[in-house]
């Protein structure tokens, strides 16, 4: 099992010498920061790095220092054994991405609750209801500001967010322009979602 495991290791650091993470002429982790990383005993990544210097893809010096040498090596080491991504690179991608999801729910829940908390309008709410809308391609808000847009006094609604592709702006400002496929996460009454949605997007629902 541990033969698998030091091989796995090994293709997994020429798959990262190959993406640019550990890039040509740099000093990559030692063996106990590897192993902590990988979860193995040292002497499997004593094993990996041993067949990573056979390749001609790192040198090991005698004080344990590992040196990349050569990423066109490390893609013929990955190729040759039909290798795309290990298992530990698609778990810790995936660990990755949890906890930055985790980390911008709990950030955005945080903002939420201090804009509630902050807003005189929004006190007077109960209960209050996020929703998103959003703008469509033949939107006549597309191309105008929130300030000339009166948002607040023709919706009643109060934005809190916009959420452009991957980017979220909290509480926009009045010279910010909407543009079509933006979303925008209102709060308001009961019907604050039928009001905005006319407002944004005419009589279409």
């Amino acid at each position: 099992m541990e033969k698998a495991g030091y091989k796995s290791i090994a293709l997994d650091i020429a798959q990262r010498i190959v993406s640019g993470e550990f890039p040509v002429g740099c000093k990559i982790s030692g063996r106990t920061i590897l192993s902590s990383h990988y979860h193995v005993s040292p002497e499997t990544i004593r094993k990996a790095l041993s067949l990573l210097k056979d390749e001609n893809i790192v040198d090991v010096s005698q004080g344990k220092e590992v040196l990349v040498t050569s990423d066109v090596n490390a893609n013929e080491y990955i190729t040759k054994n039909g290798y795309l991504k290990t298992a530990y690179s698609l778990k810790q991608d995936l660990e990755l991405l949890l906890r930055e999801k985790k980390e911008l729910d709990r950030k955005f829940e945080s903002l939420l609750a201090g804009i509630v908390e902050a807003s005189d309008r929004l006190k007077n709410l109960k209960p209050y209801h996020p929703v998103e809308i959003k703008i469509g391609e033949n939107s006549p808000v597309a191309g105008m500001t929130i300030g000339a847009l009166q948002f607040w006094q023709n919706t009643g609604a109060t934005i809190i967010a916009l959420r452009r592709g991957t980017n979220v702006f909290i509480s926009p400002g009045p010279h910010v322009v909407l543009g079509s496929g933006d979303v925008l996460v209102v709060v308001g009454d009961d019907s604050v979602y039928l009001r905005t949605e006319r407002f944004i997007n005419g009589a279409e629902e």
